[in-house]
């Protein structure tokens, strides 16, 4: 019996399978965790501040220079399921250490390549890597820390993510500038083979006791209600009363036999995409993340330097600003999520509002160039979408059980990297296509935009009622069963 299901009755609430106490120790472990994917950002967003200079080593047009970043998160989304299904049967520790090895393997090509079809490659090898960290970050939150911290710990881990983007507009542009660009790039690797020795040292999947649920084990529909039911139990990593197989309820079934070959492969992405939560969280992160990441990954320095008229120092601060902003509005919105959980859906709401209405202002500038308060106030709201597409996962954990989150965090994540794949491709292309017009380009934006959205309405209300049945359905059970 787990310390988790040995708690007494009165000891603050029922005993949740998999909800560990969290503690010292469990900070350290996720910690851990979240410097491998503060690492996996630096090296995802380096390109970002080093655009126009790989354009100049590689004497390739704009399209030719979003292919790096396309690419890359081609690679990230498409990962995303299947690295979904590997952290669910083999853990995070294997999962992240397989990342490490496979970004800094990237990162170290990069340094070293002198045509664009190694550096292609290179950028390829470093996406498969990055995909495999969020996901295991989730993960590692989700067995250390007990539920109700859920919300709070996904923002923070983001936040910490975005620390790495800030050392790449901070450090990397100016290092660049300094050493050039195979010192830059190969000396930044080394922090990989640091993290690699970390995890193969330290890195744990969960506390002693608190693993997985054994196949055929019986898991009380009231945990899952529990989770799934009030603001700070939101962001709990199993609220769902399915898993393993479709319509056998209080199951988990993704460990021995029943765990292997393509039916669980299946089981498991048909089990996650018919919950509302899944796709809804899928929706919001495809629609308030990729405008802050198609400015920070590629195209914001080539547009506030060639369209706004800004020097690279000016446009290194603005960059700047939306980590800083987007480090601020993830803790905020952590607690607002983990205190009221009806906030998400207008968080969210309101960030893709306020993220349309500020790039039409931009955009449509009667002048050849917009203000600087407007381009400030522009990159104070792009720093919201990096939150904002974390409520995605809010969604969706509460729709899933615990052997499940990996999958279904798969397919939340792929949404936003698919629109920001889409959008760089996009901006690209119409710049060859209108002689660099960047209104035009960053016009693209709009559309995916009034897609996501259509699609969150869509959903909102039948996830909003799942959620609302699971706690009606285990609290009448809870009546019936004999304390």
């Amino acid at each position: 019996m787990s310390p988790a299901a040995s708690r007494p009755a009165g000891s603050g609430g029922p005993a949740l399978p998999g909800d560990p106490p969290g503690g010292p120790r469990a900070l350290a472990v996720w910690g851990l965790g979240v410097a491998v994917y503060f690492v996996a950002i630096v090296y995802r967003t380096s390109l970002g501040v080093a655009g126009l200079d790989a354009a100049d080593r590689f004497e390739i047009n704009a399209s030719a220079l979003s292919s790096f970043s396309i690419l890359q998160l081609l690679v990230y989304a498409g990962m995303q399921i299947p690295v979904g299904l590997l952290v669910d049967r083999l853990g995070t520790r294997k999962v992240l250490t397989l990342g490490v090895v496979l970004f800094t393997t990237g990162q170290f090509g990069f340094a070293l390549s002198e045509s664009y079809a190694a550096a292609l490659a290179s950028r390829a090898l470093l996406g498969c890597g990055d995909a495999m960290t969020f996901i295991s970050v989730l993960r590692l939150g989700a067995r250390w820390f007990p539920a109700r911290r859920g919300p709070l710990i996904a923002q923070v881990a983001a936040l910490f993510g975005m620390a790495g983007n800030l050392i790449s507009t901070l450090v990397l542009a100016r290092l660049l500038h300094e050493f050039g660009w195979t010192p830059t790039f190969a000396g930044s690797a080394v922090g990989g083979v640091l993290m690699l020795v970390l995890a193969l040292l330290f890195l744990k999947d969960h506390p002693e006791g608190y693993g997985p649920a054994p196949a055929g084990a019986a898991r009380p529909a009231t945990a899952f209600a529990e989770r799934a039911g009030g603001g700070t139990r939101a962001g709990a990593a199993g609220t769902s009363g399915t898993a393993g197989t479709a319509g056998t309820s209080g199951t988990a079934g993704t460990s021995g036999p029943a765990a292997s070959g393509r039916g669980f492969v299946r089981r498991q992405i048909a089990d996650a995409w018919r919950e509302p939560g899944t796709r809804l969280g899928m929706w919001v992160h495809f629609t308030t993340q990729f405008p802050a990441m198609v400015f920070l990954l590629l195209w914001g320095m080539p547009f506030l330097v060639e369209a706004e008229g800004l020097t690279r120092g000016r446009a290194s601060e603005l960059l700047t600003l939306i980590v800083l902003s987007n480090m601020v509005t993830g803790l905020v919105f952590g607690q607002v999520i983990a205190r009221h959980h009806a906030a998400r859906a207008p968080l969210a709401l309101g960030s893709v509002a306020a993220t349309a209405l500020l790039w039409a202002a931009v955009l449509t500038w009667p002048q050849e160039h917009a203000p600087g308060w407007l381009l400030i106030t522009l990159c104070v709201v792009l720093g919201a979408c990096g939150p904002a597409s974390m409520i995605g996962f809010d969604f969706a954990r509460p729709a899933n059980p615990p052997e499940r989150l990996g999958t279904a965090s798969g397919i939340v994540n792929m949404g936003g990297f698919i629109a920001s794949m889409t959008t760089l491709l996009a901006v690209g292309v119409l710049l060859d296509a209108t002689g660099e017009d960047y209104r035009i380009a960053f016009s693209s934006v709009f559309v995916l935009q009034a897609l996501g959205l259509s699609q969150i309405l869509r959903l909102r209300g039948r996830a909003q009622r799942r959620e609302q049945e699971r706690v009606v359905a285990s609290r009448v059970e809870a009546v019936h069963v004999p304390a």
